[in-house]
């Protein structure tokens, strides 16, 4: 009776193990994306500053201007999901990367202190974001990992846990720079 009695403490102690790494791990992937969620919500707080600050130089740009504040509209509007905040950061990201490459063109909007000083704020919280991404999809990967290795797949069946998507770059801002189109503009 006590052989029995240790295999079935033992198989116990395993399932203990086994739920609280899963847990852990779930909770650490929420714990991480909160954090992207923070850095994000960083970045949309200085849109409107960007934006005021360089529309009245950037009339042929209005467009990309309106974009982004649509977006950051969009971004701001509550429960909207991880996946729809995901896709709406590599959106955000490109318009910025599009007003950024913009100033470029107006001489006088470079030397803008306010717009200095918006393009130095805006790198730091993308660096944090970008530091804060690569932390995430590590998370997600070791979460994801656990979720499809044995055993501990079948306890995450049991508890409902379901696969998490990565942060990935959209396939516009994987393409090559025209360097040449950039100094010729």
């Amino acid at each position: 009776m006590s052989v029995l009695l240790i295999v079935v403490i033992v198989i116990a102690i395993i399932l203990v193990l086994m739920y609280n790494s899963l847990v852990a791990k779930k909770n650490q992937v929420d714990n991480i994306f909160a954090g992207i969620d923070t850095q994000l919500k960083k970045r949309y707080d200085l849109i409107p500053n960007l934006v005021a600050t360089v529309q009245k130089y950037m009339e042929h740009e209005k467009g990309i201007l309106e974009e982004v504040t649509k977006l950051r509209a969009e971004a701001n509007k509550p429960n909207i999901s991880d996946e729809q905040k995901m896709k709406l950061d590599a959106k955000v990201t490109s318009a910025l990367g599009s007003i950024m490459v913009a100033v470029e063109n107006y001489p006088e909007l470079k030397a803008n202190e306010n717009v200095m000083h918006l393009q130095r704020s805006l790198n730091e919280v993308e660096e944090q974001i970008s530091a804060a991404r690569r932390a995430y999809n590590q998370a997600v990967t070791d979460y994801n990992n656990a979720l499809e290795m044995i055993p501990t797949n079948f306890m995450a069946s049991a508890m409902g846990y379901t696969h998490k998507e990565v942060f990935e770059i959209p396939d516009e801002q994987r393409q090559n720079v025209n360097v040449k189109e950039l100094f010729n503009s």
